[in-house]
């Protein structure tokens, strides 16, 4: 049993599976859609969101003040080890499955479920976390043109609760960035004296998403390049107009925490990052993989960093950094200037840079599942590709009603962190799978070759580990929890129904 549960799956038979009729993907994607793939999933709410929370911290950790610029440019190399990484095996195994797939044919397969279960998690938390943002912002959006949605449809019950208890606790007065969940709480119908409170936003941009990812990749693909533009000219809007705000005092002291608040604001603006490798899971849906999946990876890595880098160097020069930690950090930075308009223009570019983060997150995931259960860990019910549409159909509206239903009654705060050290975990096992098929199939055809290995998987590790090891230990539990989850689930069904397993059976 022990040798079975490291057995790797040969690649040529990855590669041929991939090529049956019945579950063959359409490749329709070229470079300019994996860059655009990768900036939609890159650019979202971490910088729209997540930023604000890494400069000026909490009452628990120090944030890393103006200097989140090198909390970026950190975040930025980590990831860049593993994208190098990423690339090798997106162009010598074009498959989709990502991680898990590249785990397979190198760890074995219990490593493969262990990064597949990590990385559904990943996905689905970081689904989550992003449609609750965004239908804050499209609340406020709304709101700001006049359109009435009442607040009990965009927020889960429980933070309404908590406000409720808060303004109660404060003697009536109402904490500017809870207003939405206490004017939730004071408005809500009731029925058969039950509170109706839940985020029908969140479910109901999901729930959308899902059915244009089922119509087929290259419609969503379409819309992922429309809502990219819009996103990249909204960020160019906030450099050129919010320069002129600037002042270079508010940039002093650059580091006001040393570098712990750097390492922390690098920990936690991972979540920025965390897209790039959904670019891997279109592999089996890219025209030329070998030349494209590496342009795709790399260049949206280098784009979207060179923005983050200015974006958070003009945010932190308008706005001094200990008054940054809100849900809405671009828009609040322009509110503060009293530049009004502009902040309603930036929330209307986070509705949209988070629309393009929900398609690609929901493209990714389901992958996932699809490639899983070809291999049969998980039922071959999820392995169906819709006859017309040629996408992973079944998988695709499962993701999307689970997901749905979480984010219609989820509270953001607990649930977002799991998904940089769900992610982190990932890159750690590709940088080791790098290495390990180096050695094992050197001969193999490579139309990119990873760099100085195994310096660059290994520099790879050491970063994502430093970066794990900034998140609060309450992550590691709950991510803890997750996986031996995950592990009850393998030796229960999929160890006993393994396709590896069946076919050496028959061969044995």
């Amino acid at each position: 049993m022990f040798r079975q549960l490291f057995k790797t799956k040969n690649l040529d038979v990855i590669l041929r599976q991939s090529e049956e009729p019945e579950r063959q993907l359409k490749r329709a994607l070229g470079p300019v859609d994996l860059i655009a793939l990768g900036i939609g999933a890159i650019i979202g709410s971490g910088i729209f969101a997540t930023v604000g929370t890494a400069v000026a911290g909490d009452a628990m950790r120090p944030g890393a003040g103006p200097a989140i610029i090198l909390s970026f440019f950190l975040t930025a190399v980590a990831c860049a080890f593993c994208g190098l990484c990423y690339a090798e095996f997106a162009s010598s195994v074009p498959i989709s499955g990502s991680a898990y797939t590249y785990s397979y044919a190198t760890l074995g397969e219990l490593v493969a479920w262990i990064i597949g279960w990590d990385l559904i998690i990943e996905y689905a938390v970081g689904n989550v976390a992003v449609a609750i943002a965004w239908a804050a912002y499209f609340h406020q959006l709304c709101a700001g043109i006049g359109i009435d949605i009442p607040a009990w449809l965009a927020v889960d019950y429980r933070s309404a609760v908590q406000a409720g208890t808060a303004v109660a606790h404060a003697g009536g007065q109402v904490d500017p960035s809870i207003a939405l969940f206490y004017q939730a709480w004071v408005t809500h119908p009731t029925i058969a004296g039950i509170p109706i409170i839940f985020n029908f936003l969140a479910a109901g941009i999901v729930m959308l998403i899902t059915w244009l990812l089922v119509i087929g990749v290259k419609e969503s693909a379409r819309a992922n390049n429309v809502m990219v533009a819009i996103k990249l000219i909204i960020l160019f809007f906030f450099i050129y107009s919010g320069v002129k705000y600037v002042k270079p005092e508010n940039w002093s002291p650059f580091m006001p925490n040393g570098f712990s608040g750097v390492w922390v604001g690098a920990s936690l603006i991972f979540f920025a990052y965390i897209g790039f490798d959904a670019i891997s899971t279109a592999a089996e849906e890219c025209k030329r993989p070998g030349r494209d999946m590496p342009i795709g990876i790399i260049g949206s890595l280098v784009i979207c960093t060179l923005i983050y880098i200015v974006v958070a160097g003009i945010l932190t020069g308008m706005v001094p950094w200990d008054k940054l930690g809100v849900a809405d950090p671009l828009a609040a930075a322009f509110a503060y200037v009293g530049a009004d308009v502009s902040a309603g223009i930036v929330a209307l570019g986070a509705v949209v840079a988070m629309t393009a983060v929900l398609l690609v997150f929901q493209y990714g995931q389901p992958r996932i599942f699809f490639s899983m259960s070809r291999d049969g860990l998980l039922p071959k019910y999820f392995a169906r590709v819709h006859p017309k549409f040629r996408t992973p159909h079944i998988t695709t509206i499962w993701t999307g009603i689970v997901v749905a239903v979480i984010s219609a009654v989820a509270n953001i705060n607990e649930i977002v962190e799991l998904t940089n050290i769900g992610t982190l975990f990932a890159f750690v096992l590709v940088c080791i799978g790098v290495i390990i098929l180096r050695y094992k199939d050197p001969d193999r055809p490579r139309a990119f070759r990873t760099p100085l290995v195994p310096y660059i998987p290994l520099l790879g590790i050491g970063s994502c580990i430093y970066l794990m090891l900034g998140l609060p230990w309450v992550t590691w539990w709950r991510f803890l929890i997750w996986l031996i989850v995950g592990m009850l689930v393998y030796f229960f069904y999929g160890y006993r129904n393994s396709e590896l397993r069946r076919q050496q059976q028959v061969s044995g």
